[in-house]
């Protein structure tokens, strides 16, 4: 036993203090519990479950598509490339490169001082022109700059 008598009785001196012992009865039983729980998941955890995974292909990812860039200043004007447009040239053209394969992408870059209309009047027309990949591009705000 882990602690002996703690008075006068039990056959032991009366200044005898207990002894502190560690008792190695529930640990040893703790860890045959834990074998036996081992020994019997283990083979469980070798049986496995057929799954049909996707395969990766190593075919060569397709060049980046090209960049369209149409540019709205506050006062309206349109800008496409770099080129000053009106909207029916700009929507002539829209419709002749959503037929390219692959589609380019549209990036708009529009001032902060233009009313929405005009930009919701610009994306529409490149979705009826069947544009698919449209972004509109911003500046990130700076640290300390106040905007």
């Amino acid at each position: 036993m882990a602690f002996t008598g703690l008075g006068a009785g039990g056959g032991h001196a009366s200044n005898s203090s207990p002894m502190a012992e560690i008792n190695m009865i529930p640990l040893v039983d703790v860890m045959l519990v834990l074998l036996i729980i081992f020994m019997i998941t283990a083979p469980l955890i070798a049986h496995r479950i057929k799954i049909d995974l996707p395969q990766a292909s190593t075919v060569l990812l397709e060049e980046k598509p090209d960049t369209i860039v149409i540019a709205i200043l506050g006062d309206g004007r349109m800008f496409l490339n770099d080129v000053e447009v009106d909207r029916s040239a700009m929507l002539s053209r829209l419709a002749v490169e959503a037929q390219r394969k692959p589609q380019p992408e549209l990036h708009l870059h529009v001032d902060k001082t233009l009313q929405f209309q005009a930009l919701a009047t610009v994306m529409a027309d490149a979705q009826n022109a069947g544009m698919v990949k449209v972004g509109i591009a911003t500046d990130p705000i700076k640290a300390g700059s106040g905007r």
